[in-house]
């Protein structure tokens, strides 16, 4: 009898990986891309709330919400009552060719929760790499301008022309040359280095679309500074270039607020989504202004996009977020940052905390104060070890994206074996300076 994923505590029964999860990383060994990047080697064998448990009987806190996917919690009862419920009814006919109640219900919600006065319609995609594709030809078929803007360190996908707007890792390009022409970066939260590009290289009368993160995600959770995205609308307002934001890891109820560029009152005139929208059924979506989103038929379509399943995911979701979790992600993201801050104050090896609601960032240091990528894998090793699930982003950053469903004593749990993991790292590294300075 499998005993109930409920409970608030992790609980580590032996080594890790434990006897059948090595079985299964064997055959994953086997048959799976090369490509994938693994932080640790975790099986997972079934998961509720902000809880994993492996196929060896190891309980894990999940603090990666599957890379900020699952924003109401692993198998949330109304999102599985809704995805079994669509499932008898329907599982797909295609939306771009048909016509069905939920793909209609989840766009006229979407209109609806976008920021901005202007009507709004809807495209459904299956990933956040789709969404950036879709509103990357949207936006130069709209203004008929070829080129695109984005910024170093923006992370938008893995397709093509994704990717070409990505600037935060030399892997994620190596190879795959040539990438997709005329795409520009400035630096992220610097108006000057953008007004820059429009005055060298990029002449604002070909520049169809600007692509921003409100939150830097993969680039180390980049909070810019308060002026910064309602100085980019003004800019794109006066050189008549749309402003898409891409909101798929920092949309839906992440960051306290639906989404994050709510924070600075600005709306863009095309938004991407993905991740959270269907809490791990995959789909994703464009929003844009009604006098934007003007492609003629057959243009643009998708066939497994808005499927009815993912759809019915996504609107249970959505209700759920609304009425409970957009609240909760600011009162347990409160909490979460002022005991990572505290734990700054105790140990040196955190440089900076920063974030808003459940999207943190703890970025580590060495001892004469540099970045220690080396040191933050190790730390979220050291917690995966002890019960507790962290994914790294940027250059030293540790992440910090759980479920929205968090508990307070989930919190304090996390905490206290954040500290803990820490504490391991750090007597390893004196063990090893000790046997270092004997030799």
């Amino acid at each position: 009898m499998m005993v109930a994923l409920h409970r608030d505590e992790p609980r580590i029964v032996g080594p890790l990986p434990g006897p059948k999860s090595e079985a299964w990383l064997e055959r994953d060994d086997r048959v799976m891309s090369p490509s994938y990047t693994r932080v640790y080697p975790l099986v997972v064998r079934r998961a509720k709330g902000a809880m994993i448990e492996d196929m060896d009987g190891n309980r894990f806190l999940d603090f990666t919400a599957g890379i900020a996917v699952t924003n109401v919690g692993h198998s949330h009862p109304m999102v599985v009552k809704a995805i079994e419920r669509q499932s008898r009814r329907l599982i797909h006919m295609s939306g771009t060719d048909f016509y069905y109640e939920p793909q209609i219900r989840l766009a006229e919600h979407l209109a609806r929760l976008a920021p901005g006065a202007e009507a709004k319609r809807v495209f459904f995609t299956n990933s956040g790499s789709e969404s950036i594709e879709a509103a990357m030809k949207l936006a130069r078929r709209h203004s008929g301008r070829p080129r695109v803007m984005a910024f170093f360190n923006a992370f938008h996908g893995r397709t093509y022309g994704a990717l070409s707007l990505s600037a935060s890792k030399p892997i994620h390009r190596k190879g795959f040359a040539p990438l997709v022409p005329e795409i520009h970066h400035a630096r992220y939260g610097d108006l000057d280095s953008v007004r820059a590009l429009l005055k060298t290289v990029c002449p604002p009368d070909e520049l169809a679309a600007i692509f921003v993160e409100p939150i830097q995600g993969e680039g180390g959770y980049i909070v810019p500074e308060a002026g910064f995205l309602p100085g980019l609308r003004r800019l794109c307002d006066e050189h008549g270039v749309l402003l898409v934001l891409d909101e798929i890891q920092s949309g839906f109820g992440r960051t306290g607020k639906m989404f994050a560029a709510e924070h600075w009152g600005v709306a863009g005139d095309i938004i991407c989504l993905a991740k959270g929208i269907a809490n791990g059924l995959p789909l994703g979506a464009i929003v844009a202004r009604a006098s934007v989103m003007d492609w003629p038929r057959g243009s643009h379509a998708s066939t497994f996009g808005g499927n009815p399943v993912a759809c019915a995911a996504a609107l249970a979701s959505l209700k759920l977020i609304e009425t409970k979790y957009l609240r909760n992600a600011q009162t347990r993201g409160a909490q979460l940052r002022e005991g990572l801050e505290a734990l700054g104050r105790r140990r040196s090896i955190i440089r900076e905390v920063r974030g808003t609601g459940l999207m943190i960032g703890m970025e580590i240091q060495d001892d004469a104060g540099r970045p220690a990528p080396a040191t933050r894998d190790e730390i979220i090793d050291a917690a995966f070890h002890r019960g507790l699930l962290l994914l790294p982003c940027g250059p030293s950053t540790v992440r910090f994206c759980p479920p929205l469903c968090l508990t307070r004593r989930q919190v304090e749990i996390g905490l206290e074996l954040l500290d803990a993991a820490i504490g391991d790292v750090r007597e390893a590294d004196h063990d090893a300076a000790t046997v270092r300075a004997s030799l």
